[in-house]
């Protein structure tokens, strides 16, 4: 064994100032979610006056009650819906994540139709595209409660067009890898949207609300002068009697979902063992996660005490602990299940990086899941470290990372900067899943960084051309330059943009990292055979 010792001073100032920041952002994090919420449920009297549930009041419904839930890319569009920080409503009009249905984990994705009727916001066609992959990746079935709007021909981008095609090609995706694609269409589904209805193995219509057309009443009669009502030309009742788009006809929201569990329920399809290995909880308090992480990027820390505190019984096995020290790699188990870690105590120099590709392979070779806890300015520079290889060994370790065979985590719980954002694993590399501290900062550098490098470049060009450069617009040049950087690298940002797949509260990482682990090894363990998928129709 050997077990982590704890170095943290619970009383100290800077403990209780990293604690308090950690706090303030965790607030404000929960109250962009909750704005959401709200958002959608001030539609409660509309929807139910005509017989329907709020689109969260679906989901509850349609997962598993008690069972585990982990919701995805909440912050998805933020400050892009409107430019006030005090009126954007994130989430992409999109509620997705990973849960159980009738005891199956699925993918469960629906439509936000409390928000602009399920209109698709800003980023979420980016946070749709996000859980398809998820989905294929981790071979899970795909439930969605559709009733949407469409696209918001108001805010139209032709490359949201045809990048939104990749929608129904996942659909399709999904269905061909023999992961069940099971819809409710709840209410709307148009155009385009049709198909996702139509491109979907089990559907289930309701009386009175669902509609599916290529083009509603409007269009049609525009385009061909025909007049029809939306019963007559998209309704429940004529695609399950009809045009046999629909197999399953519900009275109403809450029939259709319990017709949608049932259809889960007679899948033939193996439901994970909820019983957990015995295994010791961390000997030190998760809580003391929110001390750890200063809210300065640029400050030291030890994340060897954030290992402590998320795995069993904090017995963590380094690897070379010696060689290439501010790169920390070992072994260890979340609730029983073995994991490698690579984190950082400071910048990757060549040795590290050297560590770290040796040890991502001897991972690969034991099948064992790899966890990057990101917390680094990058590769080191300078003439000793490029003398070092220090680009030859960092290609080394990105090449590891990319060509690795085992499910790969990252966290981002600092700085993520520069190649030392690719070499960890980084959004761009694919991790299985990609999750946020609150404090997460993530950018090609710091903004102080860019804006003197780019006055040390301007000087020079001046000196070149043999004129002056003015002080002032060389101030002012560097300001803007920090305040581009600066205005982009906080979580709030990054997720908004969809570069995870969501941000968490540091004392919920074990919780998070045990059912993802519990994920990947279900899905690596389903092989195509065992895919197949029947269920009793009607």
């Amino acid at each position: 064994m050997s077990i982590l010792e704890n170095t943290i001073s619970r009383g100290s100032a800077a403990y209780h100032a990293n604690r308090d920041g950690m706090l303030a952002l965790i607030d404000r994090m929960r109250a962009l979610e909750e704005r959401t919420r709200a958002a959608s449920a001030a539609a409660k009297d509309r929807f139910h006056k005509r017989g329907q549930l709020l689109p969260r009041e679906r989901v509850a419904l349609v997962l598993d009650p008690g069972a585990p839930f982990i919701e995805l890319s909440t912050l998805a569009g933020y400050m892009f819906d409107v430019p006030d920080a005090a009126k954007s409503v994130p989430g992409g009009g999109v509620i997705a994540g990973i849960g159980f249905v009738s005891g199956i984990r699925c993918m469960v994705s629906a439509s936000d139709s409390g928000i602009d009727a399920g209109a698709l916001q800003p980023y979420g066609l980016d946070k749709t595209l996000r859980v398809q992959e998820l989905a294929l990746e981790n071979k899970l079935p795909y439930v969605q409660l559709v009733e949407s709007a469409g696209a918001n021909l108001l805010r139209y981008r032709v490359e949201d067009f045809v990048r939104g095609g990749n929608i129904f090609r996942n659909l399709a995706r999904l269905s061909a890898a023999g992961l069940p694609v099971v819809t409710v269409t709840h209410g709307s589904s148009t155009a385009g949207g049709a198909y996702q209805t139509g491109l979907s193995d089990y559907i289930v219509m309701v009386r009175g609300r669902t509609r599916a057309f290529l083009a509603g009443p409007p269009l049609l009669k525009a385009a061909t002068g025909e007049i029809a009502t939306e019963e007559e030309l998209g309704g429940a009742e004529m695609h399950t009697q009809i045009s046999g788009l629909g197999d399953y006809l519900a009275e109403d929201d809450r029939d259709a979902l319990r017709i949608a569990r049932e259809i889960m329920a007679a899948l033939e399809w193996e439901r994970p063992a909820r019983a957990s290995p015995e295994f010791k909880p961390p000997r030190y308090d998760q809580d003391e996660l929110l001390g750890i992480m200063p809210m300065d990027h640029k400050r030291p820390v030890d994340m060897k005490q954030v290992i402590a505190r998320i795995i069993d019984d904090s017995d963590f096995t380094e690897m070379a602990p010696n060689y290439g020290p501010a790169t920390v790699c070992g072994h260890a188990r979340i609730e029983g299940q073995a994991i490698g870690i690579i984190t950082n105590n400071g910048p990757l120099d060549p040795a590290g990086a050297n560590k770290a590709t040796h040890f991502i392979q001897a991972c690969c070779q034991t099948r064992t899941p790899i966890l990057y806890l990101n917390n680094t300015t990058g590769y080191m520079v300078g003439k000793a470290y490029e003398e070092a290889g220090m680009i030859k060994h960092g290609s080394k370790m990105i090449q590891a990372v990319t060509s690795a065979t085992v499910p790969q985590i990252t966290i981002y719980c600092g700085a993520s900067f520069g190649a030392g954002n690719y070499g960890m694993c980084g959004r761009g590399f694919h991790p299985r899943f990609c999750f946020s501290w609150p404090n997460a900062k993530t950018a090609v550098m710091g903004g102080e960084q860019a804006a003197e490098t780019m006055a040390i470049v301007t000087e020079a060009a001046a000196a070149r051309r043999g004129k002056p450069i003015e002080k002032d617009k060389l101030d002012a040049m560097k300001a803007q330059i920090v305040g581009v950087f600066d205005g982009q690298m906080d979580v709030f940002s990054t997720s908004a943009r969809v570069l995870d797949d969501g941000v968490i509260d540091q004392r919920d990482t074990r919780a998070v990292l045990s059912e993802v682990l519990a994920i990947c090894r279900e899905g690596n363990a389903r092989s195509p055979q065992r895919m197949q998928f029947s269920v009793a129709r009607p």
